[in-house]
């Protein structure tokens, strides 16, 4: 008797279908982004309101090209004591951070969580053919991850 070195053949149509594991079904989507031309009082404003501690700088392409953070408001109030004016003066553009480590929309959660640890980053703004289209944070690549049943983990 011959054997079939290929086994048995399975129905594609039983054959579960495996859970996505791309950024772009994880990430947010809905982003509060801030322009360059914005005044740093107002996204002061924004990030209270809105609870948030940062946010992405796009033009009007909606390109990314920067973030700007607490951090980078909290520069101007130390900068504002030295004048003896803690005002927040400025605009967006002079404060933001450019140089902004971005991830695209088909990156594998695998990859995105392997960068979250090696970047020491809690969030990563998504690009989608240079394009500002979403945000994941470590918290979306856990949700992801929890979706993966042990038979699927790959």
């Amino acid at each position: 008797m011959v054997k079939s070195y290929r086994g048995i053949a399975q129905d594609t149509a039983t054959v579960p279908k495996l859970p996505s594991l791309v950024v772009a079904d994880y990430m947010a989507t809905h982003l509060i982004t801030f322009t360059p031309d914005q005044t740093i009082q107002e996204v002061v404003r924004t990030l209270l309101a809105k609870r948030i501690s940062g946010a992405p700088v796009v033009n009007e392409q909606r390109e990314l090209i920067g973030v700007i953070s607490e951090g980078d408001c909290l520069k101007e109030v130390v900068k504002g004591k030295y004048d003896n004016l803690p005002i927040f003066s400025g605009k967006v553009r002079d404060h933001m951070s450019s140089r902004v480590v971005s991830i695209n929309a088909d990156t594998n959660i695998f990859e995105a969580a392997n960068m979250f640890l090696n970047r020491h980053i809690r969030r990563f703004p998504v690009l989608r053919e240079g394009k500002l289209v979403g945000q994941v944070s470590q918290k979306d690549v856990m949700k992801a991850v929890l979706k993966l049943k042990s038979a699927t983990w790959r």
